[in-house]
C-alpha cells in the first residue's frame, strides 16, 4: 500500500484536541488542505446555488471544514494551535474558545460539512468545536465494515465528497458505498499522492456514473520527514513512470487532484 511508504502520524489522531496534530505536521509544512480549499470552493460554485453538503473523508480534527466554512487560512490555524497561549489551555477550555473563534468567522451561506474519520477523538473534537454538522467515527476499510445508517443518509444528501490527507489509505471499500448512497449524484474530489495507484477507486466511481479526471498540475503535500521516506517515495514515483524532477526530488511529496463528476 502506498501509505506504508510514508511516515505515519497515527499518534496525533488519538489526542482529545487539535494541538498535537498541528504541532506534528507544521515542521513538514503539510499544506494539502490549503490547495484543496480553492479547488473545493470552485467545484461547489460549479454545482450551482445551494444549499450544499460536503462529505469530508478522513476529516481528522475538521481542518477542511474550517477552511471551507470560515474566514481562516491554514497558516492561521498553525499559528493558533501551536501558540504558547493555547498550549496552556485545558481541552474543555480550548473547545469553548474554538466554538467562539469559528462562529465569529463563519462565512455567510457556508456549506454544511459532514465528517468521517476512523478516529473517534478527532471527530468528537470537530463536532464540539462547531466545525461539523454531523460526524461519523467509522473505518470502512475494516474487513466486513458497513457504513452506518446515519452515514449513508449523509452521503445520499451530499453534493461533494472530499479527501485531502488520507486518499492513499482508502480503497473502493470506502468510496463505493458512499458513491452508491448518493446514486452517483455527488462529485468526488481527492488529493492523491503521486506514488499511489488511484486506478481501482476511479474504476469504482465509473461504475456509479462518475467520470474521473486528473489535474495536470501537481500540488505540494508536505516535506519529507527524513531521507529514508524520500528514497522510498521517489522510487515509487519512478516505478509508476513519473518524473520526480522539480517535485519529489526537491524535497516535497506532491499530489494530483482527481475530480470525478457525474456524467449523466
Amino acid at each position: 500500500m502506498a501509505a506504508a511508504l510514508m511516515t505515519g502520524f497515527d499518534e496525533v489522531y488519538s489526542l482529545p484536541d487539535a494541538r498535537g496534530y498541528f504541532s506534528a505536521l507544521r515542521p513538514y509544512e503539510y499544506q494539502s488542505p490549503h490547495h484543496a480549499q480553492r479547488l473545493f470552493k470552485g467545484l461547489l460554485e460549479e454545482l450551482g446555488p445551494g444549499p450544499h453538503t460536503v462529505l469530508d473523508l478522513c476529516c481528522s480534527y475538521g481542518v477542511n471544514a474550517a477552511l471551507l466554512t470560515c474566514a481562516v487560512t491554514l497558516d492561521e490555524l498553525y499559528e493558533r494551535y501551536t501558540s504558547p497561549a493555547v498550549a496552556r489551555l485545558g481541552t474543555d477550555e480550548l473547545i469553548g474558545l474554538d466554538r467562539a473563534f469559528y462562529a465569529e468567522r463563519r462565512l455567510p451561506g457556508a456549506v454544511r460539512v459532514v465528517g468521517v474519520d476512523a478516529s473517534r477523538p478527532a471527530v468528537d473534537y470537530a463536532l464540539a468545536a462547531g466545525l461539523l454538522a454531523e460526524g461519523y467515527a467509522e473505518n470502512l476499510e475494516t474487513e466486513g465494515a458497513e457504513p452506518s445508517k446515519g452515514l449513508l443518509r449523509a452521503a445520499a444528501g451530499a453534493s461533494l465528497i472530499t479527501v485531502t490527507g488520507g486518499s492513499s489509505f482508502l480503497t473502493p471499500r470506502t468510496y463505493g458505498p458512499l458513491a452508491a448512497a448518493s446514486d452517483g449524484r455527488a462529485a468526488v474530489a481527492s488529493a492523491v499522492v503521486r506514488h499511489h495507484d488511484y486506478g481501482p477507486v476511479a474504476a469504482a466511481l465509473r461504475s456509479y456514473g462518475l467520470t474521473d479526471r486528473r489535474s495536470q498540475a501537481t500540488y505540494r503535500h508536505r516535506r519529507f520527514t527524513d531521507e529514508a521516506e524520500r528514497a522510498r517515495v521517489v522510487a515509487a514515483v519512478l516505478a509508476r513512470g513519473e518524473d520526480p524532477a522539480g517535485r519529489e526530488s526537491e524535497g516535497w511529496i506532491h499530489t494530483w487532484m482527481h475530480i470525478a463528476r457525474p456524467h449523466r
